[in-house]
């Protein structure tokens, strides 16, 4: 068994994609049209992961954008995306600068939680050791659920 990639639904792909790609940091490696289903698919992979998942190798994100309209509600229901990042820190620091509301701060230097348009919570997790506590992120409360 091998773990291939985890689907969300979107229901705007430009919004989607700003988040992920542009704020989040992650790349498009792969997207499918479907005239006959009505669907857009978009596969996206870690900047670390590009290159094995060219090769069908890395696990993905999978964008689902329908053409036609529906109501996705629960998206806490879901649970949660996770990556591995190198500075947790500025990781935040360049989310917060970008507009994304930091729902959980990285008050012990290892986790956060944001979330995306759609109401995806992502956890960020500081690769290795924690940081050493710092502010601001010390002292910022919860913002939202997460």
């Amino acid at each position: 068994m091998q773990y291939l990639h985890t689907m969300v639904r979107v229901t705007d792909i430009d919004q989607s994609l700003d988040f992920y790609c542009n704020k989040l940091g992650l790349r498009e490696v792969r997207r499918v049209e479907s005239e006959q289903g009505r669907y857009t698919l978009i596969f996206l992979a870690a900047p670390d992961d590009v290159g094995q998942a060219k090769e069908s190798q890395a696990p993905l994100v999978e964008l689902t954008y329908n053409w036609d309209p529906e109501d996705y509600s629960g998206g806490r229901n879901f649970g949660h995306l996770a990556y591995r990042v190198d500075d947790i820190y500025a990781t935040c620091q360049r989310l917060m600068d970008a507009g994304v509301t930091i729902n959980r701060p990285p008050r012990d230097g290892r986790m956060a939680f944001v979330k995306s348009p759609d109401n995806i919570s992502i956890e960020l997790l500081q690769a290795g050791d924690s940081k050493p506590p710092a502010e601001p992120w010390s002292s910022m409360p919860n913002t939202g659920t997460w």
